[in-house]
């Protein structure tokens, strides 16, 4: 056999443990007697065959844990059994019966989740064969579904594994559509399908987007929106309809509508004027629908009340503006002053580099805070990239902290993870060591970076 098919003997050994039929809850949006899946796994259509590989019971000993919680352990323990994270304390918890990992002098967290990423939807390499983002034929497409388009082989998600202990992702539709279609949050693990990959239990996002990127798509083709005001225009009669739909006829655009209207479908906005966020929360309550998120939100600082009141997380950049005009008052200091007015602050990437080094974005972010005098602590910061994240994903209740109960996803760091010279040493998704950086059997390539067979390999 050659070293190819060996290769792939073994790549469809380890994807096999991936599949199975089962689906867990079945949740729907119903409107009298019509009833249609929405959200969830069950009876949802591409439901989730994602199933955990196999770990072993794991003590971690003698790091810095940092729970995402705002939570600070030195010299702490947290124990991994059966895909859960089984307890978090100090070094008087017992390891008997697992396998002891030495953390003295390293780090804790749990793994890293990025709300924004068009990993598999737009992959390496970055060719015009690959552009499925965006389905910029009309300036409403809640009908299409970013996860197919997803390529699982996207070198992508294993080096936001590696390099950036991503172990959750959500895959967003572009922003060239008012309404771009619905999201799809993933595990961080190699599959040979999408379904193999799907968060199980995970709610369906929508994308939407205002401001510049749809008026312009739309405004070139000498169609509507042109404008702002067009922009919003065609949102709400969007909502008008959707409002209407009985289900009589399916209509796959409106059951996602359907979706979000009774609270089924998490809507996460790219935005990044502050007018035009609160004018799409008015537009929100008008229609009854509630944004989860904005998305970019360069300005989001000077509304900081408004979100919070409005329970509106913030997915933000670091430093990234200036690059259009909506851009163009971005500052440093905007997860800061969020921060500061008990707002819910997230780092996210949209961009399959930035994906792998989130937690060196939030350093940045809190460190611009602190020189205005805003000192945000490591432990909340921390939060920024893992529990404020599943929050707004709707997964909180899952992952995104270390908390008796929830999935073991994990990261160890070889050292603090807010400094520029840390990189992860292990991850484990529910538990299962995923990455180790001091063991190359633990270093997953994507199949497509395995190349083509050469001449004298086929047999």
């Amino acid at each position: 056999m050659t070293r190819f098919a060996l290769l792939a003997c073994a790549a469809a050994f380890v994807v096999a443990g991936c599949s199975t039929t089962g689906g867990g809850d079945t949740a729907s949006a119903s409107s009298g007697d019509w009833t249609a899946p929405v959200g969830k796994d069950g009876n949802a259509p591409f439901p989730s065959t994602y199933k955990p590989y196999p770990g072993r019971p794991t003590a971690l000993v003698g790091a810095t844990i940092y729970d995402g919680r705002g939570g600070r352990i030195d010299n702490g323990t947290v124990l991994l059994r059966d895909g859960k994270v089984a307890a978090v304390g100090d070094a008087s918890l017992s390891t008997t019966g697992y396998d002891v990992v030495d953390g003295s002098g390293k780090f804790v967290t749990p793994g890293v989740i990025d709300i924004h990423s068009h990993l598999g939807d737009y992959p390496t390499p970055s060719v015009e064969a690959h552009s499925d983002g965006n389905e910029a034929t009309a300036p409403m497409t809640p009908e299409v579904w970013a996860e197919h388009s997803v390529w699982p082989q996207d070198p992508g998600f294993t080096r936001a594994l590696a390099n950036g202990g991503v172990t959750a992702l959500q895959i967003l539709p572009g922003s060239a559509n008012l309404t771009g279609g619905r999201s799809v949050t993933l595990k961080n693990v190699s599959a040979r399908t999408v379904q193999g990959m799907k968060f199980p239990g995970a709610p369906y996002g929508m994308k939407m987007a205002c401001g510049e990127n749809p008026k312009r798509v739309y405004g070139s083709k000498g169609r509507m929106p042109s404008t702002r005001m067009g922009n919003f225009a065609v949102n709400r009669q969007m909502w008008l309809d959707a409002q209407a739909y009985d289900g009589e006829k399916r209509d796959l655009g409106k059951e996602t509508l359907k979706g979000v209207l009774d609270g089924e479908i998490l809507v996460h906005n790219h935005c990044y004027r502050a007018d035009e966020m609160a004018l799409v929360m008015d537009m929100a309550k008008e229609m009854g629908y509630k944004v989860t998120a904005f998305h970019h939100a360069v300005e989001a600082y000077k509304i900081g009340d408004l979100l919070r009141e409005n329970d509106v997380c913030s997915a933000v950049w670091a430093d990234w503006y200036g690059f259009k005009m909506e851009a163009y008052d971005g500052i440093l200091e905007n997860a800061a002053f969020l921060q500061r007015e008990g707002a819910c602050v997230v780092i996210h990437s949209d961009d399959a580099n930035g994906i792998q080094r989130l937690n060196q974005e939030a350093a940045k972010a809190q460190a611009a805070g602190r020189r205005i005098g805003i000192d945000i602590p490591d432990a909340e910061v921390v939060g920024w990239f893992t529990y404020n994240a599943a929050k707004a994903m709707g997964i909180n209740d899952m992952t995104g902290s270390l908390e008796p109960g929830k999935m073991a996803d994990v990261v160890l760091w070889n050292g603090n993870p807010l400094s520029v010279y840390t990189r992860p040493e292990k991850v484990w998704i529910d538990g299962a060591l995923m990455y180790d950086a001091m063991d190359r059997k633990r270093r997953p390539v994507s199949d497509f970076e395995l190349g083509q067979p050469g001449e004298g390999d086929v047999k």
